[in-house]
């Protein structure tokens, strides 16, 4: 009997987890989320594309919500949770393009828009993705976005009675809109796109 079809019990208890293992399963969860929704992604399907036993999965996630939530946390990459510690000392405008970069990688990688897309439209059906997404992605940009606001005010560089939320969802509103449109646009025009938006929002100067 192989180490895949044997009891859970005959594993020793303490036993460390294969990280590579863990890797390369929530790899396999969030391609093929992507790639063909929920319900496309079925357990077997992952362990399969994993390379690894579908018992090695059931031991780590006790469901397939379980495991998808936890492979778009494991996705979320270069988003700041806060203001980096000289905040105040760096010039606002120098901030906001340092972040840049990232979010052009961000918007456009096709994987990225298309785990939006497919938690979107799994939100229904299944709430725990969208939580996921929102507490792991959402929450932190939005806080990080927030104090740059703040301080775009603090400068009269914005509206000091704009209502920061509002601000905000118009924000990625746009962005998400251009996102998801059917053709991603090149890099280039990404990152136009990101410095008009944020001129318009007051986190970087006209002209």
């Amino acid at each position: 009997m192989t180490a895949e079809t044997d009891p859970p019990a005959r594993r020793g208890r303490g036993r460390p987890r294969d990280a590579g293992a863990d890797r390369a399963i929530l790899e396999a969860a969030l391609e093929l989320f992507v790639e063909r929704g929920v319900e496309g992604a079925s357990m077997e399907q992952i362990a399969k594309r994993a390379g690894v036993g579908k018992l090695t999965v059931y031991r780590r996630w006790s469901s397939k919500e379980e495991l998808l939530s936890q492979a778009i946390e494991s996705a979320r990459e270069n988003l700041p949770d806060a203001p980096p510690e000289d905040f105040d000392a760096v010039p606002l405008a120098d901030l906001v393009r340092e972040s840049i970069p990232a979010q052009v990688d961000m918007m456009a990688d096709p994987k990225f828009a298309g785990m939006i897309a497919q938690i979107f439209g799994s939100r229904v059906s299944h709430p725990l993705l969208m939580q996921t997404y929102w507490e792991h992605y959402v929450e932190p940009r939005r806080r990080a976005v927030h104090a740059l606001l703040r301080r775009a005010q603090a400068e009269g560089q914005l509206d000091p009675d704009a209502d920061l939320d509002v601000v905000i969802d118009m924000m990625v509103g746009a962005l998400m809109y251009r996102m998801l449109q059917p053709s991603t646009p090149d890099r280039d025009e990404i990152r136009r796109y990101l410095e008009e938006v944020y001129r318009r929002s007051g986190l970087l100067p006209n002209g």
